[in-house]
């Protein structure tokens, strides 16, 4: 979709992409966790878990949204949303990687976040 796009990428082509791949897995994964946090026996324990699981999904799917809009795009404002996502994903990646040894949905979902943080903060350095 990018490539058909009337105007010129403001950023590398293929550094976008592959965040905004990356972002549309981790919100999914995000969200999936937490609705598997809410599943578990535990569910008190992993309060935190959810919390930021939620969070992280809404955050990757804002960012998603705003790098896939390439009309007139305010780079003070991608360049905040990039540092939010990987601020997001790097804490919940966190998060989910204390209970990973425990459940598989949090060892997915904290792959998931370094691999999106990674993706954002390589784009994110690639902006002037």
């Amino acid at each position: 979709m990018l490539a058909a796009h009337p105007s010129e990428p403001t950023m590398d082509a293929k550094l976008l992409s592959r965040a905004i791949d990356a972002l549309a897995a981790c919100a999914q994964t995000c969200t999936a966790c937490a609705d598997a946090c809410l599943a578990e026996d535990m569910v008190a324990e992993l309060r935190g878990c959810i919390r930021t699981d939620l969070d992280c999904a809404d955050i990757c799917a804002t960012t998603l949204r705003v790098l896939t809009r390439q009309t007139g795009a305010d780079v003070t404002v991608v360049r905040a949303q990039l540092q939010a996502c990987v601020v997001a994903c790097r804490t919940c990646g966190d998060e989910c990687e204390s209970h990973a040894e425990m459940h598989e949905h949090c060892r997915v979902c904290a792959e998931a976040c370094r691999e999106c943080e990674e993706a954002c903060t390589q784009l994110l350095a690639t902006i002037a």
